[in-house]
Order: C-alpha cells, then structure tokens, then sequence
C-alpha cells in the first residue's frame, strides 16, 4: 500500500462508516484503535497487513481521531495475541470472506499452471493475478511468502508438462542431432548435429555485408533445417514463451545443457534453433536484397568515376555553360529564343543535347557491362545456394512472370555457362515482360531472339529483390518476410467490422473518399479566407523567379519567463549539481522499474535489494558507456566485475529494457499535474547517426553525413520524454520509423499530434495518418513550391506538385 495520501483521499478511503462504528463498541484503547485501522485496511487491500509499518501514518493519525484513541496506541496493539485473531475472525465474517486452505492453495497453483503460467512469464504479476483471484473468491490470500512458494510451484509443474509436451513432439533423431548440438569434440570430429562449434555460430548473428555472410548464413539455415523441427512444433503456444526459452538457452553454455534434465535440453535447444531458423531467414533474405543494391551502386560508382575523367578532357562545355547560366540569372522572365539562342545558337544547342544523349546511352550501356562482369565473375555464387535455401511464394498474380522466371533458373542451376551453354534453349518459354526491363532487353535478347542467361540473371534478381521489399512475394518460414495475409488478425474477415471501428474508419469506400474530399476542400478554403483576411500567421504567397511560392516566416525567438529563470536558480541554489548514478535511483525508489527486470534463468536466488544495487550499477554502466569494468573498480558499492557481468547476462535484454522504459515513462505522466505540464499528447520524431564498425550486419554509409554507421530513431514527447526509440540502418525509410514509434510505443500517452522533419514524411506517411487518427505534422523543405488546388483530384502535396492555370488558391 502507498505511504503518502492526500487529506482527500484519507477522507474517501479511510473514513469510518455507522456500521463500522457498530463493531467498535466493545473494543477500546490500542484494540479499537488496531481494530478500525485492520478493518479499513482489509477492506481497500482485500487482506490483512504484514506488520505495523505497512498502515501509512497518515492514516494511522486520521483513524485516531475517529476512534478517540491516541495514535501513539497504535505501537501497544499486540499482532501475537489472541485479540488480533478473534479481529481478524470478525473482519473476514464482516466482508463474507473466508481463511485460504491447503487445498485452496494446490487448487490456486493448479489454475495458474493451466491457465497464466503459459502466457504470463513474471512471477510478480502471477502473484498479484493470485491476490486478485482470492478477492473475487472472497477468500483472504496466504502471506507473501506463501504466495511465492505457491507461484514456484504453479511455475515448475507448467514447465514440467511444457517440456513433457515439447519432447513428446521431437523424433528421436530430432533428439539425437539436438544433443549433437552441445556434445563435446571427440578427436576432432564432427558431431552430426555440428558439436559445440556450430552451436555458437548458431548464436551469432550475420557479419559484415558481404558474399561471404550470405553464403555463411545459407549453410547455417541448411545446417538448422537438418534438425527436422516441426513448424507446428510450439503452434499451440505464446510466442512470449517461446522466445523466454530461446532467450534462457542463448544465454547457456554446452556444459550447462548437458548436465541439464533431458525434456529441460530438448525443449531449450528447440525453442533455440526454432526461432533462429526464423531468424536466419529473414536475415538471409535481408542480405541478399541489400547485396543487389550494393552491385547496382558499385557498378555505378565505377562507370561514373570513368565518365567523369573523360568529361574533365572535353573542352569548351564549361564555358557554354557558364554563359548561359549567367544569360537566364540575368532575365529570368525572358523566352529561350530571345535570352538563350544569342548565347548559344539553336545548332550548338542541339548538338550539346545530342552528344549528351549519347553519353547517357554509353553510360548505361557501360554500366550493364561491368554488372555483368562482376555478377559473373563474382557475386553469381550466391545464386545456386540462396534459390536452394529460399522457398519463395507469391500471392499476386501480376508477379506470376518473376515467379516463373525464378523456377526457369532453378532449372539451369547445374548446366555450366560455357560457350554454348550462355544462352537459354530457344524452346523454353522465357517470361521477359514484368522482368526485364525495357533499357535491359537489348543486353538480354540478341539479334537472333535468343536470351542470354547471365544478364537475364541479373534482371530475375533485381526484380526479385523489388517484389520481396514490396512483399509480393514471400519467405515460408520467415518472420518480418512471411505472408503479409498472416499480418491480418485471425479473426479480421469475420470481425471486419470491430477492426474497422478501432481505427475509427468506415467500410465503405465511398464515404471514406468523401470524407477526405470534403475534410481537404474544408482546409483549402479556410486557407484561402485567411490569405484574403490576412490571418495566416505569417503565411503568404509571393513570387520567386517569375513563378508563385509559399512563403513560410520562421518564428522569432521567445522570451524566458522571468519566473522560470528565478525557478532554476532557485533549484540550482537548493540541490546544486546532482550525480546521474543519483537521479537514476531515485528513479527507481519511486517507480521500481528493475522489477521488470526478469531472469531469462529458472530462478534466482539474490535477495531483491542485492539485485536492484546490481541492477542499477549495470544501467549505469550501460547507459553511461562507462563499461562494467570501470563501474566496477570504481565507487564503494563492493560489487565485483563478475557479479555485474553475471546481472548483465541474466537480466537485461530488450524485453526487460522496454518494459522498465514503459514503466518509467507512465510514473512520469501519472506524477505530472496536467495544470502545469499538460496533457502530453503531441510527439516529435528525428533520427540521429551513430558510428559503428564494418562488422556490423546494420551498418552503412551515410549519404548526409558522410561516414558508416547506424541510425537511432527517437519518439520525444513535446514535454521531452523519450516515449520510443528504434535502430535502423541508414537506408530505411524514416517514414515507416515514425509510424512504429507511435504504433509501438506502448505508454499511456495518447498521440495526436506528431512532429517530424521533411524525411520523416511522404505522402504515404500522411495516408498512414488520416487513416491511423493522428496529424503528421512535418517540417517541409520543400513546402514552398507546393501547389494547392480546390479541384481534389489535382490536390497536390511537396514533391507531386502539377501546376495548374490557377496557381496557389
């Protein structure tokens, strides 16, 4: 129970009502007053307190009043005696409850094993979910520790079956290979399930970009797959669950899983390689479509870097250039005939324009002779290997030519390109439209109509590569790459219309298109009355270079509250300069966010107060970037480097970090007094780089900012508190970040009002925000050459702009 109340509160909780004055008439000094506090107590908590510090003073002091006693009697109340017994009676007949029983208890732990030990996985919550199953039973619950003992058990009978169930499903040469898997190395000989060597690269995660990655992962898929794991294996299960046991043996060495009970290794090794084989694939699949974009832009890099040199050596271009860029600054308002042509006549002009024509055409030409030297020469390996590991599917008709151009080179795979062998039989049906491309077909199809197989090859794979980012055609087996129909709720085609209310949005199409319609005209025209009021706030069309422009004025800088200043001087005076270790306690004393810190272990031993010191040392060190090992040689908290690294390894994984974030954030939003802070329901989103090294399977350079690394996405409520953040590679769409931080950012605030700059936005980005009940508020570079039309079929937005004869409304 809380400790602090306010007098409202203790009057609507902690007031005395007649009947309860009834059952005090025979009770008087520390007795009454003992009596009254148990009474109030059990009837807000539904149990009775563990010990005299439990009942908060202030409710001791106002239940003293009521009584007439004393509050210091409170200390003489006996909690031994036999008059805290015949209270407790009382109270429970009072209320209709009745004491918990030994087979109230088994009857408990045989409900939690059945029905929450499978889908809740903190024991914490199953000991509240126990409380609260008592308090609907009107039954008094046991003591914490009797509670505990009785979630341990409730915890291990489920495990018992789930690993019963799970081991009952496995072959017996599925279990061979699996203990295969972490057998030691006799004579350096390899185990069939790999020995102890593979199941650490199991573990791993992909490396640097790179041929040798993908091929890597490939046989690693392969290797996995020769398990024979059931798909279905863990169907009838939660995925937290899945992933806690997957979590639990990732952090095992093979010693510990070899001393470990059969059905405890078997079902920790499954879960291992079950959701590594997911993992793998999407991996797989990630690798080979940013290794298509690597050839493309290699390619290009080269045949540019050629170009450029043979530029360099033509003369006279940059002077007709200068002159005429010079002639169109100077009349920007005149026509080409009259401004241009005296600088450089029509015939100069005609043959710049078709000398760069054909520099375009060699470029591209170019470009496809060294994609296919260095597909041919080097990157085609991967073919054979990832069309063998791959099943690919599709749902959509109009990529059924990429599908059956895909099964056409699975049939070519083992004929060798030799001279005769480079072309395709002239009787096989090769699918060319939806494949090849039109500036392809020349360097596809010869003279004589026949198909060449490695630049057909290189156009099978491009396509391919554009299908899966689109998902039109699919990974069995995959996670982020699986059927996008499994992305639908089970029940959506029965219940279309209770996912269609969620979303606030109708079925009908119709009368979804005539809302916007009508929401955009609405917009455009109170747009337009203000430009004629002039109350747009700073908003004006003007013209710049002959042409209409949206002219946005930037805002000046405010002034700071004289009283806002005096505030910070006033704390600034009082506390002085705080210690981050400091604060990050008190975060913790007032929220207790370590206790979503769950061992991925079975149990664990540590009293709860070692455990939140090591906690917090090993965030510290973490958040900090200190490293463990200089939060352990430093401070007086006489924690070795061991201890924090064993902390480390237990309990801080991505789970635990969200879920104490959460925590966090909410005690935030909960202590604020919304008259001062408001209600918190605008959001702004940015990224930020973050250098890393080539080994990295994220990282990449950055075109912006000229370096390699990765990129962090931040959700910032507008009262600065960090809602959501997300890794990301520098080439995602920020787009799609945005809309997941405010999809997934699982706190209690509401977001309407979302900030983000210009790469945060497109015009699908505002689709995904009309749809989803939220503004996308961007900062536009480009606003000022936007158009805007009342004609909603012309209604345009920054980069899509159609001039039309009205101009700006």
């Amino acid at each position: 129970m809380r400790q602090e109340w306010e007098p409202e509160d203790l009057i609507e909780v902690w007031t005395l009502l007649e009947e309860d004055q009834e059952r005090l008439r025979n009770k008087s000094g520390a007795n009454r007053l003992g009596f009254a506090l148990l009474l109030k107590f059990f009837e807000v908590e539904a149990r009775f307190p563990e010990s005299p510090g439990e009942i908060p003073a202030p409710a001791v002091s106002y239940v003293a009043q009521q009584v007439k006693v004393p509050a210091e009697e409170w200390a003489g109340y006996d909690w031994q005696g036999r008059a805290i017994k015949r209270h407790r009676v009382e109270i429970r007949a009072a209320f209709g409850f009745r004491e918990c029983t030994a087979e109230d208890q088994t009857q408990l732990a045989e409900w939690l094993a059945a029905e929450l030990c499978g889908v809740e996985l903190n024991r914490d919550r199953l000991a509240e979910a126990v409380v609260v199953r008592c308090r609907g039973d009107r039954m008094e619950p046991p003591t914490p520790g009797r509670i505990a003992r009785l979630v341990g058990s409730a915890v291990t009978a489920f495990e018992e079956r789930f690993c019963a169930a799970t081991v009952d499903r496995l072959s017996a040469a599925t279990r061979s290979r699996l203990d295969d898997l972490v057998a030691e190395d006799a004579g350096g000989e390899e185990s069939a399930g790999g020995g102890v060597s593979f199941f650490s690269e199991l573990k791993a995660d992909p490396g640097a970009l790179g041929l040798d990655s993908l091929l890597a992962e490939v046989n690693k898929l392969q290797r996995v797959r020769a398990l024979e794991l059931a798909p279905e294996l863990f169907g009838d299960v939660s995925e937290k669950l899945v992933a806690a046991w997957r979590a639990r043996a990732s952090k095992e060495y093979p010693s510990d899983l070899r001393a470990a009970a059969g059905p405890v290794r078997y079902t920790l090794l499954a879960a291992l390689c079950h959701v590594r084989q997911t993992e793998i694939t999407d991996s797989l699949v990630e690798l080979f479509i940013q290794l298509v974009q690597r050839i493309n832009t290699r390619a290009e890099k080269k045949v540019e870097g050629e170009f450029s040199k043979d530029l360099k050596r033509v003369r006279g271009k940059e002077g007709i250039l200068l002159r005429l860029a010079e002639a169109a600054v100077a009349e920007p308002g005149g026509t080409v005939r009259k401004v241009i042509f005296p600088v450089a006549g029509e015939s100069t002009l005609k043959a710049l324009a078709a000398e760069a024509a054909a520099n375009e055409a060699r470029y591209r030409a170019r470009v496809r002779t060294v994609l296919r030297s260095s597909y041919s020469g080097h990157w085609r390996r991967m073919l054979s290997p990832l069309l063998g590991a791959l099943e690919l599917k599709c749902n959509n008709t109009a990529y059924r030519p990429v599908m059956d151009a895909i099964d056409l080179l699975k049939r070519y795979l083992d004929q060798p390109i030799a001279k005769e062998g480079a072309f395709f039989e002239e009787s096989e049906r090769i699918p060319l439209a939806g494949v090849v491309r039109e500036e392809w077909r020349k360097a596809v199809v010869d003279e004589r109509g026949r198909v060449e197989r490695i630049p057909y090859e290189l156009c099978v794979l491009v396509s391919l590569r554009d299908a899966l980012r689109r998902r039109e055609i699919w990974v069995p087996g995959a996670g982020r790459w699986q059927n996008p129909e499994d992305d639908l709720p089970p029940d959506f085609e029965d219940n279309r219309d209770v996912h269609y209310d969620a979303i606030r949005q109708p079925q009908d199409p119709g009368a979804f298109i005539g809302a916007l319609k009508k929401r955009l005209r609405e917009a455009l025209t109170r747009f337009d009355t203000a430009l004629e009021l002039g109350t747009t706030g700073g908003v004006d069309i003007v013209r710049k270079h002959g042409e209409p422009w949206i002219k946005v004025s930037p805002l000046g800088k405010q002034v700071e509250p004289e009283n806002l200043v005096a505030l910070k001087a006033e704390i600034e005076r009082r506390w002085g300069t705080i210690d981050l270790i400091d604060i990050l306690k008190e975060a913790e004393f007032a929220t207790g966010f370590t206790g979503e810190f769950a061992s991925v272990a079975t149990r664990e031993a540590v009293p709860k107060a070692v455990l939140r010191r090591r906690l917090l040392l090993v965030l510290f060190a973490l958040g900090t970037n200190m490293g463990i090992k200089r939060v352990a040689v430093t401070g007086k908290h006489g924690e070795s480097e061991a201890v924090l690294r064993r902390v480390r390894h237990l309990f801080v994984n991505r789970t635990n970090l969200r879920a104490a974030l959460v925590r966090l954030v909410n005690a935030t939003f909960a202590a604020r007094d919304q008259a001062w802070w408001g209600e918190g329901t605008a959001c702004a989103s940015a990224s930020k780089k973050f250098g890393s090294w080539s080994s990295n399977f994220m990282t990449e350079w950055h075109q912006r900012y000229r370096g390699p690394g990765v990129m962090i996405y931040w959700h910032v409520e507008k009262k600065s508190l960090c809602v959501y953040s997300q890794l990301k590679s520098c080439s995602a769409s920020e787009v799609a970040a945005m809309i997941e931080g405010v999809l997934r950012h699982c706190t209690d605030v509401e977001i309407d009002r979302q900030y983000t700059d210009t790469h945060g936005a497109s015009i699908v980005g505002f689709a995904f925000a009309h749809m989803l009940g939220f503004n996308l508020l961007p900062r536009l570079k480009n606003v000022g050459s936007a158009r805007l039309d009342n004609d909603i079929r012309r209604c345009l937005l920054p980069g899509r702009a159609r001039s039309t004869g009205e101009g700006p409304v």
